[in-house]
């Protein structure tokens, strides 16, 4: 039962990797989404306030998430 709980979490980790990928606000960015228990963390940095809201945002309707914790950094230039 523990490897079928891994084996989810690696899937919803990809399917919430996949949708920031695809997000117009913040694709190619180098971002880093963990899942946990159904939360994801999401790490790295993004250019501004408006793409770290949309990257929690793009990825908080997804089946399976249950909260998500957004440490993205913001690193204006």
């Amino acid at each position: 039962m523990s490897q079928h709980f891994i084996d989810s979490s690696h899937t919803l980790r990809d399917i919430v990797q996949s949708k920031l990928a695809r997000s117009p606000h913040v694709s190619g960015r180098n971002l880093r989404a963990d899942v946990v228990q159904g939360e994801v963390v999401l790490t790295g940095a993004v250019a501004t306030y408006y793409q770290k809201q949309m990257a929690q945002e793009s990825v908080r309707t997804i089946d399976g998430v249950t909260s998500v914790r957004n440490e993205l950094e913001v690193m204006s230039h």
